[in-house]
């Protein structure tokens, strides 16, 4: 998936995928986070 160029706003979620574990891969495709978060979800 080519993501270059784009802005990504990520939630993550405490007990599954953590927002920063998301942001590495959103910038591997070449995604720029603008916004990252881990959130607890109950």
């Amino acid at each position: 998936m080519n993501l270059k160029g784009k802005h990504v706003i990520i939630v993550g979620e405490r007990e599954g995928i953590p927002g920063p574990a998301i942001e590495a891969c959103m910038r591997s495709a070449g995604a720029e986070p603008v916004l990252v978060q881990t959130q607890c979800f109950v």
